[in-house]
């Protein structure tokens, strides 16, 4: 499936906040010249068509309890890295999990990042997912200051592709 400049432009809206009010796609609508129902459609082939992965809300989880995070390094057998971050990836706390080629003096290969109310909470959870895929080596980096976090944009309000 290819992406009109329409999409594009709906792509850009649904990126940012949705306006506060009774019907956000029908105000989105209006800003696109389109009525209600076509946005909607869009928005449902957009995900079908598995370009827009999920729409939903984005929780600020230091505020919500979760005050502690922590990225585990694992060293998993390259023949079984996929199916391990698939298996810890099912995990509640877990909010990213990645399988990437290790580098040289880092030979870790999957990642994932952990959520929880503190680092003895962390902790435990890590050690259930260690217990899941048969205690790989790993390690912990907990984080020690957020410095960025934001929301990728891929287009413009235009329906440019967002230049860096």
């Amino acid at each position: 499936m290819s992406l009109d400049d329409i999409d594009k432009k709906l792509i850009a809206r649904l990126q940012g906040d949705l306006p506060l009010e009774p019907r956000p796609f029908a105000a989105m609508a209006a800003e696109l010249g389109l009525d209600e129902a076509e946005v909607v459609r869009r928005v449902r082939r957009l995900a079908d068509a598995k370009i827009m992965r999920r729409f939903g809300a984005t929780l600020r989880h230091q505020r919500s309890g979760f005050a502690c995070n922590v990225m585990v390094a694992w060293r998993a057998p390259a023949d079984q890295a996929s199916e391990m971050g698939r298996v810890l990836a099912t995990v509640r706390n877990v909010s990213h999990a990645y399988h990437r080629r290790p580098c040289p003096g880092f030979d870790y290969n999957l990642f994932t990042m952990v959520h929880g109310r503190d680092e003895q909470e962390c902790r435990s959870i890590i050690d259930q997912m260690a217990q899941m895929v048969g205690h790989p080596a790993h390690d912990l980096l907990f984080s020690v200051e957020e410095l960025k976090k934001t929301s990728m944009r891929y287009f413009t309000e235009e329906g440019e592709i967002h230049a860096h």
